[in-house]
């Protein structure tokens, strides 16, 4: 079995991370994604490592989707960034409402990224493919989970081509997740987003900030294995190679993966399920 696959990097903050980054690039070409996505930091700080990341997937012939933030933005600032993207040459966006950086107060001229979606929509029309966000176990700012599934409807009814889900590993959260979003009238493809574990501690600090939900059983087997990373890496392999297998034979129009910038932990997946090459 085969599906579309889909890779997100962050914009390196050094000549060696750029350099570094290139190659991991070229081995995750291999795997023949549909496009790489390349996120953006908040206030748009990353804004510059963003675009010229992106400037270089295309360079190197593959389709790339530039993170758009639009938290404490203008609109004339989001009109001209857009006018940058299409000359770059960016077909595709993941438009997002974005972080501002500590000590800033809101401002700007979005409230939400459904009011951002809304805006490319009616500034560009179809140019850009527009991906969302969602969350099948509800944002962590949220007020309620009906109120998180409704605001992604609102962001789809907005103009959104399809969405990414904040990472998971309980595959019927995702389900349960994609049919309320049915009921509410959202037909846009809905692709998991996959995080591999690699390091304890760091899933930990990101499933604590991002609110997704480590379940207890994985979360208990981690800890039993301390600093034995070897034994952490081989569990996490078993674990999301498990869970894209149970995805993709349930039906999922794709897999987006957050590679934190490194090609092994995603190859060594795609491989254990015969998908990488």
């Amino acid at each position: 079995m085969t599906i579309p696959l889909s890779f997100e990097f962050f914009p390196p903050k050094t000549s060696e991370g750029v350099v570094k980054l290139r190659a991991v690039r070229q081995q995750l070409y291999a795997l023949r994604p549909e496009f790489c996505s390349v996120t953006y930091g908040a206030g748009g700080s990353t804004q510059e490592g963003t675009f010229g990341a992106v400037r270089e997937i295309l360079g190197e012939g593959m389709d790339a989707a530039s993170h758009f933030s639009c938290i404490g933005a203008t609109r004339a600032g989001v009109r001209a960034q857009l006018a940058q993207l299409k000359a770059l040459g960016v077909r595709r966006l993941v438009a997002l409402r974005g972080d501002l950086p500590s000590g800033y107060g809101l401002g700007g001229e979005f409230q939400y990224a459904s009011d951002l979606v809304a805006f490319i929509r009616a500034e560009t029309g179809r140019d850009f493919h527009i991906e969302v966000a969602c969350y099948p176990e509800t944002h962590p700012q949220a007020r309620s989970p009906q109120a998180d599934l409704q605001a992604f409807a609102t962001k789809v009814c907005a103009g959104a081509d399809s969405a990414i889900t904040q990472y998971f590993f309980n595959a019927d959260a995702y389900a349960r997740f994609v049919d309320e979003a049915r009921t509410l009238g959202v037909a846009v493809p809905i692709v998991p987003g996959i995080m591999p574990i690699t390091s304890s501690a760091q899933l930990m600090r990101f499933s604590d900030a991002c609110g997704a939900e480590i379940p207890r059983w994985i979360r208990q087997r981690l800890q039993d294995f301390g600093d034995d990373t070897a034994s952490i890496r081989a569990f996490g392999l078993d674990v999301v190679a498990a869970l894209c297998e149970r995805l993709a034979a349930s039906g999922a129009p794709g897999l987006h993966f957050y590679t934190m910038n490194q090609a092994a932990p995603t190859l060594g997946v795609l491989q254990r399920l015969g998908w990488g090459g």
